[in-house]
């Protein structure tokens, strides 16, 4: 069977899917992957001068000016077809949890409701001691702005090189991928851990393994069904399938 059919098959009679979106996902709306972004005004610096707590602790002004950068490179995008295609099929699949590595939000602003953003996302602050969401009308102004509460220099709510997801994110995203009928990777390298492992997880308690990516990554060798092209192309097609 053509894999395209295959997979819209299965998908037509799915109660429980689990979606990995990565940084191609993005990249179609615009959004610059993490490297790309060391451009103009940034070419110079490592990621690991601009994203690491100790860069943070170090100088925390450029960091914070790096990321506000970002932010508004990031404010300018839009949900593409891929992210409004996963909004649909969350509609249609009684249970149905989107895991993202991208912090833009971007799968919230195309309707997703049940989503698990796993490094975080760039639109929130919070307090770099106590962890705590801080509201923009809040700030203590400076550069970086300062906690109403304890003082301490507010930073981006993301994950850094060094530091642990949040733990409640992962074991819900493992929960899910153990769970679910249906696993699909879309638009990641599966390379970086530990949601690379989320694929192997769902695999190993029986669940169809379906990648998209217009590559082959580790995962192509052992999923069950590969569709090449684009997340914004093929997801699309997947999500109409019950219609």
């Amino acid at each position: 069977m053509n894999p395209t059919r295959e997979a819209v098959s299965a998908l037509r009679n799915a109660r429980s899917v689990a979606v990995l979106t990565g940084s191609g996902v993005s990249a179609e709306s615009g959004v610059p992957t993490f490297r790309d972004a060391q451009t103009g005004l940034w070419e110079n610096y490592d990621p690991m001068d601009l994203a690491t707590p100790e860069a943070f602790a170090r100088n925390p002004e450029l960091v914070w000016e790096w990321y506000e950068w970002r932010r508004k490179l990031i404010g300018e995008a839009k949900p593409n077809p891929a992210h409004e295609a996963l909004s649909e099929l969350e509609k249609r699949v009684p249970d149905f949890t989107l895991i993202t590595q991208n912090v833009d939000g971007l799968h919230r602003e195309a309707g997703s409701e049940n989503v698990l953003e796993l490094h975080g996302n760039i639109h929130r602050t919070v307090c770099s001691k106590e962890r705590t969401t801080i509201e923009p009308e809040n700030f203590i102004e400076g550069t970086p702005p300062k906690c109403p509460n304890c003082g301490a220099f507010l930073r981006p709510d993301v994950v850094w090189f060094g530091e642990t997801l949040p733990v409640g994110v992962m074991e819900a995203a493992s929960e899910a991928a153990r769970n679910c009928e249906i696993f699909i990777s879309a638009g990641t390298s599966s390379v970086v851990y530990p949601a690379a492992s989320l694929p192997y997880e769902a695999m190993e308690s029986g669940s169809l393994v379906i990648e998209i990516n217009p590559d082959d990554t580790p995962l192509t060798a052992v999923a069950d069904i590969v569709l090449r092209g684009s997340a914004g192309e093929i997801l699309p097609a997947l999500s109409s399938s019950g219609e």
